[in-house]
């Protein structure tokens, strides 16, 4: 698979961490920084990481920050991207599955490298499952706020 992959200072570490493991898994992957542990802000990151998933240099993104929390916020103001913040291996796996996530997000100072490993893989091992939760889903993309759904 095709993987972009950004982190926060906070998340440097893991990040390159998770590197080269997900190449040693096969994957392409695409470190688009930050390239030392210098403080950064991560919104910057995490919009570069949805445009690079938006717009189809990626088939799955990986989000890391702290807590995950600001740079899966950061994500998700992309409507292209459905981005979920796990911190264990069964919301990974129904983050695709439900919801047909294409960014998941961790977060570095909650999670080990070895839980951020897990969840990767349950991750990236989940499909879709379509069905009843397509309609759900192509929703997220076209929010209709006005819309009462009672």
């Amino acid at each position: 698979m095709r993987l972009v992959i950004a982190s926060d200072h906070a998340a440097y570490d893991l990040k390159a961490a998770l590197v080269p493991w997900l190449a040693e898994q096969g994957h392409a992957v695409t470190d688009l920084g930050p390239f030392n542990a210098d403080r950064v802000d991560y919104p910057d990151y995490g919009y570069k990481l949805a445009a690079a998933v938006a717009d189809g240099r990626a088939d799955f993104g990986i989000a890391l920050c702290g807590s995950g929390i600001g740079i899966s916020i950061a994500v998700n103001r992309n409507p292209a991207c459905r981005c979920a913040l796990v911190s264990e291996p069964l919301s990974a796996a129904l983050a695709r599955q439900h919801n047909d996530a294409n960014v998941v997000a961790l977060g570095a100072r909650l999670i080990g490298e070895e839980m951020a490993r897990a969840c990767i893989t349950a991750f990236l091992a989940a499909g879709f499952e379509g069905g009843r939760h397509s309609q759900r889903v192509a929703k997220l993309g076209a929010p209709d706020f006005a819309k009462d759904p009672a």
